[in-house]
């Protein structure tokens, strides 16, 4: 298990555009992925409990993957997550 603290930085937030890349990106790797927001657990492969997450800009949010490939699956949602979902 891998655990890593974010930042959201990109004006609108997880809003549906990101919410759909981040899924589709996510999709293909085995581990699990999960957000943690407000103290919930929010599953990173479901595009509808990212959207009713509310998860806007500036939130503080904790990603953790679990699995055989949990190590290039942070680093791809790392990636995505700091550059703003390509957004900025």
């Amino acid at each position: 298990m891998v655990s890593r603290d974010f930042t959201i930085t990109n004006k609108m937030g997880m809003h549906m555009r990101p919410a759909q890349v981040f899924v589709t990106a996510m999709g293909k790797y085995a581990s699990e992925i999960t957000i943690k927001f407000n103290g919930r657990d929010v599953n990173g492969k479901s595009i509808m409990m990212l959207m009713s997450a509310c998860i806007k800009c500036g939130a503080e949010i904790t990603v953790v993957c679990s699995g055989p490939d949990e190590e290039a699956m942070m680093a791809e949602a790392a990636s995505m997550i700091e550059s703003g979902f390509g957004e900025e």
